[in-house]
Parts: C-alpha cells; sequence; structure tokens
C-alpha cells in the first residue's frame, strides 16, 4: 500500500484541539482539507507528521506553540486613541480588522479592548502562545507523477 512521500497530494480529515481539549478547528463536517506535502502551505510539523501515512491510517501528535504560530508576542499588542481611527469605524469586541502597514502589507488585528476614548488592537495570531494537538485520519494518496 502506498505511504505519503514529499511532493504528493493527500487528502486528511483533521481535528485541531487546544491543551484542555477545546476544538479550533476541524474538517470532520466539511470536504477533507488537501494539500501537497512538502509545500509548504500548511505548519511544517502538520506536513511532516503525514509523511510514511497510508490510506485509512490515523494519528495523533501535539505541535509545540514555537513550531505552529509562535509565542504570543505583548509588543503585537498597540493601544489606539479613537481619533487615529477613520471616523465612521464602529468597533466591537473580537471584531477583526485589517490594517495597511506602513510597507503596504496588510495585517489582520483583533480589538481586545475598547473604551470611548481608545482601542486596543492585538496583531498576534489567534493561536499564538498555544501548543496544538492535531488528530489526522489519511482518506487519500495521489501520487503525482512528472
Amino acid at each position: 500500500m502506498t505511504q505519503a512521500q514529499q511532493g504528493d497530494s493527500v487528502k486528511v480529515h483533521y481535528t485541531g484541539m487546544l491543551e484542555n481539549g477545546t476544538v479550533f478547528d476541524s474538517s470532520t463536517d466539511r470536504e477533507p482539507l488537501q494539500f501537497t506535502v512538502g509545500d509548504g502551505q500548511l505548519i511544517p510539523e502538520f506536513e511532516n507528521s503525514v509523511l510514511g501515512m497510508k490510506q485509512g491510517d490515523s494519528k495523533t501528535f501535539t505541535v509545540a506553540s514555537i513550531n505552529a504560530y509562535g509565542p504570543y508576542r505583548d509588543e503585537m499588542v498597540v493601544t489606539l486613541q479613537r481619533h487615529q481611527l477613520p471616523e465612521n469605524l464602529e468597533v466591537e469586541l473580537d471584531q477583526q480588522l485589517q490594517l495597511i502597514r506602513e510597507n503596504g502589507t496588510p495585517v489582520i488585528v483583533q480589538v481586545i479592548d475598547a473604551s470611548e476614548s481608545t482601542v486596543t488592537l492585538d496583531a498576534n495570531h489567534p493561536l499564538a502562545g498555544q501548543d496544538l494537538a492535531f488528530e489526522v485520519e489519511m482518506i487519500e494518496i495521489v501520487r503525482l507523477t512528472s
């Protein structure tokens, strides 16, 4: 039976959980996740975890925060005065906004606090600082030939 190798296109069902068991994402109620192993589309440890798996195999593994979305960085939290934001912008807690950096690249931020005079924005990835556990089931392996 074929084992997943670098360069193979694979389809997997997965469930991603935090250390406390909270599910943050799952493909079980939708189409399987399809990716090419080694293309760098996903967390490298996730891609590497499927190497050697066969169709029908399942496994559970953990990815340390440093190898997932990195540590939570306090310097990525900023408090702005309301007058620094567009006048017609209404903000709510947990709302996501897209800002444009000085170099023109977009960054997604989340509103984590708001008062009449200030808004605090967090540019950390929502899973930053979290170790992630995954349950993965190999659904299909397609060996790409050149």
